[in-house]
């Protein structure tokens, strides 16, 4: 018989992720890497409530019982009733609040880090045992409900400490890290625009392959050596293979004026290497400064510029020795 804990409230947290270097080249088998950034989190706490009849939950997009829980929050709901009954064989009822960072469809792992929260808090309210396997097994439940089959660097990044290298149809790997110098990230306000980006680069592959290709093969020749960049603290060189792999995801179409206009007031207040992140036409974009004063004037000058919140991390924060 397992209970949840009566007294104390149980948190669980989990933090966002943006992909470095290689999106849609990663579709076509080249690699890819995904950092865990830890300065956005997601926190979700758990507190008993026997007298109610079901779980209760509060988040920034619905607040109710669970089983009245529809649409976006189709996914957490199936997740938590499954964790509820897996783990609680008296079905006692709890509030779940929901407290996240993560701004929604920017390429953030927004919904995989929800999930990851989720499943923490509860494991932690019930006093159970878990493993990264488990977790990442869990965290499939919602993420196939709202994203159809993903490939899994989502979950695996916003409950992950290091960088990640990605090829598809291979296990994620974690990558060496060490790498002073600090990372901006500034929100375009715009909602990223994955599956008609991915459905634009594929038919270019069909109608004119000899000119997307090497974009494509480039992307991941950029993406192997990214991964030495950031192993033997190459700043400056991984700045300017950030900003390579931008002119071809440019040149892919990927982009739009919002991420370009954004980009270039990052180059011209002094960003080592600048470049959109995610599926682009949308979303974030992510810039590369030496110091922590230099990655706060990147920031000021974007948020100046139209970007509707910036998040910086310390790169030093992923050092793997």
């Amino acid at each position: 018989m397992i209970k949840g804990d009566t007294m104390q409230t149980s948190v669980g947290n989990s933090h966002a992720k943006i992909i470095l270097i290689g999106e849609h080249a990663v579709v076509y088998g080249q690699p890819a890497i995904a950092l865990p950034i830890f300065a956005v989190q997601t926190t979700v706490r758990v507190t008993a409530q026997p007298t109610l009849s079901e779980p209760l939950i509060n988040s920034p997009y619905y607040s109710g019982l669970l089983s009245q829980a529809i649409g976006q929050m189709q996914g957490i709901r199936r997740l938590i009733e499954q964790l509820w009954q897996q783990l609680d064989d008296q079905q006692t009822a709890f509030e779940l609040t929901i407290e996240s960072e993560l701004p929604a469809e920017r390429g953030m792992g927004s919904s995989a880090a929800t999930a990851i929260a989720i499943i923490r808090a509860l494991f932690t309210f019930y006093h159970q045992e878990l493993n990264q396997r488990d977790l990442l097994k869990l965290a499939a439940l919602s993420e196939n409900m709202i994203h159809g089959n993903p490939s899994g660097i989502d979950a695996a990044t916003t409950g992950a400490t290091t960088p990640l290298w990605f090829v598809k149809g291979q296990p994620l790997q974690p990558l060496p890290i060490d790498l002073q110098g600090y990372l901006v990230i500034a929100d375009s306000g715009q909602k990223g625009q994955t599956g008609p980006a991915v459905k634009s680069v594929q038919n270019q592959m069909m109608s004119n392959p000899e000119r997307t290709q090497p974009l494509i093969t480039h992307i991941g020749e950029l993406s192997q050596a990214v991964a030495t960049n950031i192993a033997q603290n190459q700043l400056t060189a991984l700045g300017q293979n950030l900003s390579l792999a931008q002119d071809d995801l440019r040149a892919l179409g990927v982009s739009n004026s919002r991420i370009d206009a954004l980009i270039e007031t990052a180059n011209q207040a002094g960003s080592l290497g600048t470049k959109l992140t995610g599926g682009g036409r949308g979303g974030c974009i992510i810039a590369l400064a030496k110091t922590q004063t230099d990655a706060e004037q990147l920031a000021q000058r974007l948020r100046q510029a139209g970007a509707i919140k910036t998040w910086i991390q310390p790169l030093h924060a992923l050092h793997t020795n």
